[in-house]
């Protein structure tokens, strides 16, 4: 696997990966109907970096990083994570996420921050657990899963200063 900076180029590569996990209505706060051009804003034009992971040429995952909050929460970043649907249970996530947490001290943030994990995305919760994120917090029934109904969503922390 590969990792590497995408640019607007690589949207039509991305773009399945986005449309699949935002369709699914399942992990993400996104409209279902989020069209291309807004996924374009979403994903690569709004965040301050975002990233492919290529296998044999064939982009199977992304991730976006950028600024949490302005001012005096800027030091402070954020990431969304998407694995293609064939590519799951590789353990790309977990390297994207490791890749984040390098660049994030890189760039000189502090911490990290996941803003509304589904609580219902038990892998991702386990993940990012497994890689150092506390969970600071739990917003009920703030998350409409398709087919779970109202469910909760966590804020999830980790302070990358000291590691």
């Amino acid at each position: 696997m590969h990792i590497r900076e995408a640019h607007i180029q690589d949207w039509d590569a991305i773009w399945p990966i986005f449309q699949s996990v935002v369709q699914a209505g399942e992990t993400y706060a996104y409209d279902p109907s989020t069209t291309k051009e807004q996924g374009l804003a979403l994903w690569i034009s709004a965040p301050r970096k975002t990233y492919v992971a290529e296998v044999n040429g064939h982009t199977v995952a992304t991730y976006y990083l950028k600024t949490n909050q302005a001012g005096p929460g800027a030091h402070v970043c954020n990431c969304g994570y998407m694995v293609a649907p064939q590519a799951r249970g590789q353990g790309l996530a977990s390297a994207l996420c490791e890749h984040s947490q390098n660049l994030a001290k890189e760039l000189g943030y502090l911490a990290m921050q996941f803003n509304f994990v589904a609580s219902s995305n038990t892998g991702a919760v386990r993940l990012w657990q497994k890689l150092g994120f506390e969970p600071v917090g739990q917003l009920p029934k703030a998350f409409r899963h398709p087919t779970l109904g109202l469910v909760d969503a966590l804020v999830m922390y980790k302070w990358l200063a000291d590691s």
